[in-house]
């Protein structure tokens, strides 16, 4: 596996022993879902770690990552590992009876083997998924940014509980968002990349909330995909940060206010996955079975990697990766579990 892309930098040294990390690691999860919960109105339920593939009910993410597929003894067809639970959200807030201003979160692993490893990238994912019904007044600009800054104030209020514990800490967090359209983005960076322009406005900006990904920009290109049967892509978006540590655009959570049958058949139309809507899912949604809904997904080891000011993902949660980058870690003094 090659090391070219990993980020090491001049003079690292850990904040927190491995010890304590451990520790930090634990007051960050208990205390972020806490304030989560109480911010969105938000209970918690279990949630699987693999569907079957006709359900229909599996993240496609990119369309290009290759879920991790396996049999079952006993019974019929196949079964993949979830690659994020964007869609079964929805379903479970139907089956278990919550009701609008009311939402579900849950902790989700995924194995997603096609992940370029690197400082951020790990082929294990762990994540607060979240999910929330609304109505149809709901889905709109003002509503998707009044949700993010109170998911921002929950990053907030877990910086000031992890600094009651650890007050030597640096503090990263930004209260204050700034919002702004891929669009926008592109006109005020035209001759950079989507990642050299989410460079730019991190380091001006500090916590920004990227608008609108999946669909076209006026020069033809998409901003970064978006897979078509999930995010609205004019009512969605990532909440990036400014990391430091490693001089770059650090993504948090990416979320969304969620497709209604309009938007679901003009993305899936514009994608040529219109074959989609023969899945369970896709049906009971354009039947108008499903709640209308706002959801995503929250790093748990991003989060946690921000807060205690990692160099590498690795250092708070346990994957795997080749021998190469464990040494050459090693060498930047950068301690993979």
């Amino acid at each position: 596996m090659s090391t070219s892309h990993l980020v090491l930098p001049m003079g690292y040294t850990t904040k927190l022993s491995v010890f304590d990390t451990q520790i930090a690691i634990k007051l960050i999860k208990d205390s972020f879902q806490k304030e989560l919960a109480e911010h969105l109105n938000l209970r918690r339920v279990s949630a699987p770690l693999f569907v079957s593939q006709e359900s229909g009910l599996n993240d496609n993410l990119n369309g290009t990552e290759r879920p991790v597929p396996f049999d079952v003894k006993g019974l019929n067809g196949r079964y993949e590992i979830v690659h994020s639970l964007a869609k079964w959200k929805r379903m479970a807030l139907k089956n278990y009876d919550f009701y609008v201003g009311n939402g579900l979160y849950t902790d989700m692993n995924a194995i997603r083997r096609d992940e370029d490893l690197d400082n951020l990238h790990s082929v294990y994912v762990d994540q607060w998924d979240w999910e929330k019904i609304i109505t149809k007044s709901d889905r709109t600009e003002e509503f998707l940014e009044n949700t993010v800054r109170e998911i921002v104030k929950s990053f907030k209020e877990t910086e000031r509980a992890l600094h009651r514990r650890f007050s030597f800490l640096e503090e990263v967090i930004k209260e204050e968002v700034f919002f702004i359209t891929t669009q926008e983005l592109l006109d005020l960076y035209p001759n950079l990349t989507p990642k050299e322009r989410e460079y730019e406005i991190v380091k001006k900006h500090s916590t920004v909330f990227l608008k609108c990904i999946g669909g076209s920009l006026s020069d033809g290109s998409i901003h970064d995909g978006r897979a078509p049967d999930y995010d609205d892509w004019d009512l969605n978006g990532d909440i990036l940060v400014y990391n430091k540590v490693l001089d770059c655009a650090f993504e948090l959570s990416s979320m969304g206010i969620r497709v209604d049958e309009i938007s679901l058949a003009k993305q899936l139309k514009i994608r040529n996955c219109e074959d989609r809507l023969e899945l369970d899912f896709h049906q009971s949604l354009m039947k108008g079975e499903l709640p209308l809904t706002i959801g995503g997904g929250i790093g748990q080891s991003r989060l946690c990697m921000y807060l205690l000011q990692c160099a590498h993902i690795g250092e708070v949660q346990v994957s795997c990766w080749s021998q190469d980058m464990i040494d050459k870690c090693k060498e930047y003094g950068i301690f993979l579990l």
